[in-house]
């Protein structure tokens, strides 16, 4: 009696699993044949909504469609019961950046108090928002901070960058230009700044769009200038 019924089971599972395949491939197909401008489809997956199934392209960008593919949604996708915004905690969880994988070698670190909770933010010189940030980010004591220069605004922000980079004591050289406007000093021709181009190309990669962008142990990621309480709280939360 068991080993009918497991094996009934197992027919079910197989099942539903061919089913599921071809329900995919014909999402695939008909979306790749109507809108042939659509880029590469990374992922078909069922949602907790009934008949609407997610699409994932180019990486991280979430669209919904129906069983066959006759319609494309683009927006959010909310639980109304649970009040949760489920897209965007999709969109949170696939642009997480582990925090062991970020280069930390192409950064350089902002300690204050014990340091014992540690932080990474992108930041490009020339950006009025981390300015602001910066200022703020004076409140969090005990706080490693992985300052990653990311030049993305304009060449003049690659100048100060190398600038900032290449100076004796980069973490004094960015304080103050970043919370007195103090130009920092003209970079020796000798100075190696390619850590530079290695952090826009690994933010290219993570998609980090704006700045300043945060990671924080855990692999949160948040974008933008938040206060001072919001870093406290993110720093509280993450367990790494």
């Amino acid at each position: 009696m068991k080993s009918t019924l497991k094996t009934a089971l197992a027919l079910a599972a197989l099942s539903l699993s061919l089913l599921a395949s071809a329900q995919e491939a014909t999402i695939r197909k008909n979306l790749a044949e109507r809108i042939p401008q659509l880029q590469k489809i990374d992922e078909v997956s069922k949602t907790p909504m009934p008949g609407l199934y997610e699409v994932r392209v180019n990486g991280t960008d979430i669209l919904y469609t129906d069983a066959e593919g006759n319609f494309l949604i683009q927006g959010s996708l909310i639980d109304t019961k649970l009040k949760r915004n489920l897209t965007e905690e999709r969109v949170d969880k696939l642009t997480a950046i582990d925090f062991k994988s970020l280069p930390l070698k192409d950064a350089f670190t902002i300690v204050r108090g014990d340091g014992k909770r540690k932080m990474a933010v992108f930041e490009d010189p020339n950006c009025g928002y981390c300015k602001r940030f910066e200022a703020d980010l004076q409140k969090i004591n005990n706080v490693t901070v992985y300052l990653f220069l990311y030049p993305i605004l304009s060449k003049d922000s690659a100048d100060k960058s190398r600038n900032i980079w290449c100076a004796k004591d980069k973490a004094k050289a960015w304080n103050d230009w970043m919370l007195n406007d103090v130009t920092p000093a003209a970079a020796p021709a000798s100075c190696d700044a390619t850590a530079l181009t290695r952090n826009v190309e690994f933010g290219k990669k993570y998609k980090i769009t704006g700045t300043p962008t945060l990671v924080f142990a855990d692999g949160s990621r948040v974008p933008g200038a938040i206060s001072s309480a919001q870093v406290e709280k993110f720093l509280t939360d993450a367990k790494p």
